[in-house]
């Protein structure tokens, strides 16, 4: 069938043709070929843009990577929801959005609470939000994290999330292999465990009952290491993306962000390259890191390996100080801040990516520009623009 349907849901007017069939509260909507095809000569020069860093040869510009998430649905006339719950449309319409954009030659699509459905604990999408976890939570007194069985690489490809993330790793695989790339996310190893206990409560006792919170981190750690091993197999590769975004400055001391998450992100990367995930590493380090992020310089590095850092105190992390400190072993990523991207100040934006690039921009193994955290649902387009432009005036190779 490729006759085009109009249907309305809720109070959005969506265009869907055929191919991909999902069925939502009795409404069965087909979606496909709603996208004319990628303009390849856009593609090469992007794809010879973001490889740049990784083969050591300058090629156009400084590439920019604003994160972006759900905001490809919305601009497009979507919802948060369609993002979460089909990955198969996410996959496209961020991949479009990077050709809008002029961004990145590969799509993506993922959200923080990974893998630890696998582990017990019910997950649920909202009108606003990506999968949020239920309460009861798995672990609600001690003896319950003895208890906690780790999955095994078969067992978690069972699981919801890895049979979401097949689905829009298939898809893109199969309609646009020009964009795919198979990613396996681990944000973060203690934000993970922390979803199984509570937040506030896992905090807590991470100073109290600390070898309760060992015990915990393990399995998640074991379990995500398995989910990567499990779509290593079934692509061949898979790029780990994995961050310290609840062990930060603001909840943890240095001392307990090397104990209770970098060591456990280092056993997670040796686990998932044994098993034949990898060999790229993407480290994104999300909120305020001013006191701990001299503990990464002794990160895992392989040849395509991409560090970023959110911020510093209240402000975006110094690229100064992102270039001195890591610019030889890896390729920075350098931010501008998140909250930004929302109001219509483009100059500011602009001014702020050229102060940050301008002090990056000369980084030994390369520079990438970026936005601190995932590009905001409501980010006006005129600011990811800003970006753009001054990846253009002040990152174009051959200028400086």
């Amino acid at each position: 069938m490729r006759v085009a349907k109009l249907y309305i849901r809720g109070s959005s007017l969506n265009y869907i043709s055929s191919s991909v069939i999902y069925k939502e509260g009795g409404i069965v909507s087909v979606i496909g070929n709603l996208f004319p095809p990628t303009d390849m000569k856009w593609h090469e020069k992007a794809t010879k843009r973001f490889a740049s860093p990784f083969v050591g040869v300058n090629y156009d510009r400084i590439d920019v990577d604003p994160i972006i998430l759900a905001h490809a649905a919305v601009l497009f006339g979507y919802t948060i929801k369609d993002f979460y719950t089909k990955p198969e449309l996410a996959v496209r319409l961020v991949a479009y959005a990077n050709e809008l954009y002029d961004l990145l030659p590969v799509t993506h699509w993922f959200y923080s609470n990974v893998w630890i459905d696998a582990l017990g604990a019910k997950l649920q999408p909202t009108e606003t939000l990506p999968y949020i976890v239920i309460e009861p939570r798995p672990i609600q007194k001690p003896e319950d994290v003895d208890k906690l069985h780790v999955p095994d690489v078969d067992e978690i490809s069972k699981s919801m999330c890895a049979q979401l993330f097949f689905r829009a790793y298939d898809y893109t695989k199969e309609n646009i292999p020009h964009m795919f790339v198979p990613i396996a996310f681990a944000f973060c190893l203690y934000g993970m465990a922390a979803e199984l206990v509570g937040p506030e409560r896992f905090i807590v006792w991470t100073r109290r009952q600390p070898k309760l919170c060992h015990k915990l981190l393990e399995k998640v750690t074991e379990t995500a290491a398995n989910a990567a091993i499990a779509i290593a197999r079934r692509y061949g590769f898979a790029m780990l993306v994995m961050g310290s975004v609840l062990a930060n400055t603001t909840t943890l001391s240095p001392k307990d962000v090397k104990e209770f998450s970098f060591d456990y992100h280092m056993r997670y990367i040796k686990k998932a390259f044994k098993g034949g995930a990898g060999p790229q590493l993407w480290y994104h380090l999300c909120g305020d890191h001013s006191a701990d992020w001299p503990i990464w310089k002794e990160v895992i590095v392989s040849p395509f390996t991409v560090l970023h850092i959110g911020y510093y105190k209240d402000e975006p992390f110094p690229a100064d100080l992102m270039k001195k400190e890591f610019g030889d072993k890896l390729t920075i990523m350098v931010s501008v801040d998140t909250k930004l991207m929302i109001e219509p100040d483009f100059n500011r934006v602009y001014e702020q990516a050229k102060k940050q690039l301008l002090a990056s921009r000369d980084s030994p193994r390369g520079c990438i520009l970026g936005t601190a955290c995932e590009t905001p649902v409501p980010t006006n387009p005129g600011n990811i623009l800003a970006l753009v432009k001054a990846a253009r005036d002040f990152g174009t190779y051959g200028t400086w």
